[in-house]
């Protein structure tokens, strides 16, 4: 199923991508897609080179999958993180 996002939605997706601690379950609640279709996203919007630099910096990090990650209860939240709620993106100002 192809999903359209808006210019500002794949921004998030792309910033929600790059942050180590987000994992892709995250990306997936938020905005409905799947680890691969984040892929897919970040192959299509980005340049080969920063695709290639984001590839091999995501593949197999434990922080970007929930299942890999040791802490479950804990939750690291940077103090520069925006707060999300739903589907609702905090407006940048």
């Amino acid at each position: 199923m192809k999903k359209e996002f808006t210019e500002r939605e794949i921004d998030r997706i792309i910033e929600m991508a790059w942050e180590d601690r987000t994992p892709f379950d995250a990306i997936t609640f938020q905005f409905g897609i799947s680890e691969q279709e984040t892929i897919n996203l970040m192959r299509r919007e980005m340049k080969p080179s920063s695709f290639r630099m984001w590839r091999a910096r995501v593949q197999g990090r434990a922080t970007k999958h929930l299942k890999l990650r040791d802490n479950v209860k804990g939750r690291f939240k940077c103090s520069r993180q925006r707060h999300i709620s739903g589907n609702k993106i905090s407006k940048r100002r």
